[in-house]
């Protein structure tokens, strides 16, 4: 049987006052039969046992009554608790506090916090032929094309600049090329995973814009982008702030939530790195390591362990 606190007290509370009112009511008749025997002498005695049981009976029935009620209010609270914590235990927890992405215009009218110098941006490379184009004639159907978003053939310059994000609502080529590598669905997964770290990182004091790197060496970006890995790689985690690693790693150590956002930024980053490098020259590398996202590659990545232990 399920009871809630309280429900005792007020069945002992219907008690009392039936209890009360019984002795009332037999007080009641003991005042009417010393006092009015005469005028009741002529009624068959039988009426006169039940005129005086049925009031008693009543109030009994009142208090068995008032005592069911509240069994069946406490049982249907105790369900409802029960369903609640059922449905609370077969909720998947939330992934992530942070926003899983902005709208550009939200992203370009967000104050920008101040930033060292940036590195001039280089001419674009010519672009490789697009192998898929060779393909282009063949009536042949290699896709059912249900919903999902083609891939775009953005330009390299255009995907450095999305990855840096605008400084504010005045950079119009920054906020250009944001929107547009937000159509692309790779870009936009990087872009929104990259936006998460970053504001992440912000929220436990580590602000991407304040973190130094060293000199980038492209010679060791071009190795990660061949798929080469640990110390054979370490110039690409230039980032060495002795503090900013040590909130990071405890924050990857005891957040959950923010080891899972860093783990899929970092698989995310490193596949657009990996594409991108053959077609960089050592002047976009650069470029592209002064970023956001890729400052917050190099911290993260070097928290993770990519890099090897440091020394």
């Amino acid at each position: 049987m399920f009871e809630r606190p309280g429900s005792s007290e007020r069945g002992n509370r219907a008690l009392v006052i039936g209890a009360g009112l019984t002795a009332l009511w037999l007080v009641m008749l003991l005042i009417f039969s010393l006092t009015g025997s005469g005028a009741a002498a002529g009624a068959p005695r039988w009426i006169s046992v039940v005129a005086a049981l049925m009031p008693l009976g009543l109030i009994w029935m009142a208090v068995g009554l008032a005592r069911a009620i509240d069994t069946l209010r406490a049982e249907a609270d105790a369900l409802r608790a029960q369903l609640d914590r059922e449905r609370l235990m077969a909720e998947p927890p939330p992934r992530s506090p942070a926003p899983a992405g902005r709208a550009p215009d939200a992203i370009a009218s967000a104050p920008a916090a101040p930033r060292p110098t940036p590195m001039p941006r280089p001419a674009p490379a010519a672009r490789r032929a697009d192998p898929a184009a060779a393909a282009a004639a063949d009536p042949r159907q290699t896709s059912l094309g249900l919903d999902t978003p083609e891939r775009l053939d953005l330009p390299d310059e255009t995907v450095i600049l999305a990855l840096n994000f605008p400084d504010g609502p005045e950079d119009a080529a920054a906020i250009a090329a944001l929107r547009e590598a937000l159509r692309d669905p790779d870009q936009a997964r990087l872009i929104r995973s990259a936006q998460d770290v970053v504001t992440l990182l912000a929220e436990r004091g580590i602000i991407t814009d304040d973190l130094i790197p060293d000199a980038p060496d492209p010679a060791a970006w071009r190795r990660f982008g061949d798929g080469q890995r640990g110390r054979a790689v370490s110039g690409v985690g230039a980032i060495r702030d002795a503090a900013a690693l040590e909130a990071a790693t405890a924050a990857m150590r005891g957040d959950e939530v923010f080891r899972d956002a860093v783990h899929h930024f970092l698989r995310l980053f490193d596949r657009s790195v990996t594409e991108l490098m053959p077609r960089l020259s050592d002047d976009e590398i650069l470029w592209l390591a002064d970023t956001r996202s890729a400052r917050a590659f190099m911290l993260l990545a070097r928290a993770a362990g990519l890099f090897g232990q440091d020394e």
